[in-house]
């Protein structure tokens, strides 16, 4: 059991990352990932029919996909009767924390050409998508599993699970997608703009920054009033933004604030005080595509913020960067 708890250790990580990915739930990929271990535990203590593995990698992939199907497809059930928006659990760190670990390869290369397959834009855009698309599109996609691989998990064959990989990148490109390709050093600039710009209260330097077909989604579980909707195009967004944010600006001795990284792209993290006396954390993320956000995403819902790190009496409004 020594051994095999070893070998399953390394590729825990990976396996995160894939469970990440294709739930959008820390927490439920945390899950996933456990029960992984006991199958996997269970399926090859004894040592012949570890032997019979050639790639151990494979058939854990494999595994924790298989379980990821079963809970993506209860979890739409359970997503449709969710009050108001549902957004991912935000995976927030601080900005000097460095880059995390996410299963992949080391090669600094490879890593640069997986830099648009991170941040919340990708996870909430997965979430258009039918369980079996989800996991090929990831799978194939993302952790280059062969079709075959991707086919095995499914139960169907190696043309359909082309096919549904085809589906589901057509949805992941779809021009209403909120698109994210800025390095660090852009998304810093237009996230400096956007503070800038609801720090002026005006309306005009925020459509500057804004996409014209921008959205905000925003998730607050039913704790705190948030949009039942989607907030769609720049106008709409900015006066949104503005009702939001401006309320920093004026009430900022009571607002709390700091840039962090959320699932690896730059955002903000905020601590506030309700009307009725409950503190409100809120962690928004952005898209940021050619200079201008393409897409914000406010995560207020207390159960999927119960880890955010602690904000310090220097975290004031406008945040530090």
């Amino acid at each position: 059991m020594r051994d095999l708890a070893t070998e399953f250790e390394a590729e825990r990580g990976r396996l995160l990352a894939v469970a990440r990915r294709m739930l959008g739930s820390r927490s439920e990929a945390e899950d996933a990932v456990q029960e992984t271990w006991l199958r996997y535990a269970g399926a090859l203590a004894d040592p012949a029919a570890r032997a019979e593995i050639r790639e151990l990698s494979a058939w854990l992939t494999t595994t924790c996909a298989r379980i990821c199907l079963d809970v993506l497809r209860s979890a739409r059930v359970r997503r449709e009767a969710y009050p108001g928006q549902w957004l991912p659990e935000p995976e927030v760190r601080p900005l000097d924390s460095g880059p995390a670990p996410d299963g992949y390869a080391p090669d600094p290369a490879e890593r640069a050409v997986r830099t648009d397959q991170v941040g919340t834009a990708l996870l909430v855009v997965l979430e258009r998508l039918a369980p079996e698309q989800r996991v090929a599109l990831v799978l194939h996609d993302v952790f280059a599993v062969p079709f075959a691989g991707v086919a095995d998990v499914l139960g169907t064959t190696e043309v359909a699970a082309r096919q549904l990989a085809s589906r589901a990148r057509r949805a992941v490109t779809a021009p209403d997608a909120p698109r994210h390709s800025a390095d660090p050093a852009e998304q810093r600039r237009v996230l400096e703009a956007f503070v800038a710009a609801t720090e002026s209260g005006e309306l005009d330097p925020l459509l500057r920054v804004l996409a014209p077909d921008a959205v905000l989604l925003g998730d607050s579980g039913g704790h705190f009033p948030a949009a039942r909707r989607p907030v769609v195009g720049a106008d709409a967004v900015g006066r949104f933004t503005l009702g939001l944010f401006g309320r920093a600006g004026r009430y900022a001795h009571r607002v709390r604030s700091r840039p962090v990284l959320v699932d690896g792209v730059l955002g903000l993290q905020l601590e506030t005080e309700h009307s009725d006396g409950r503190t409100i954390r809120l962690v928004t993320a952005f898209a940021v595509n050619q200079g201008r956000i393409t897409g914000i995403f406010n995560q207020l819902n207390p159960e999927k913020l119960a880890d955010l790190p602690p904000l310090g009496d220097d975290d004031t409004w406008p945040p530090h960067w």
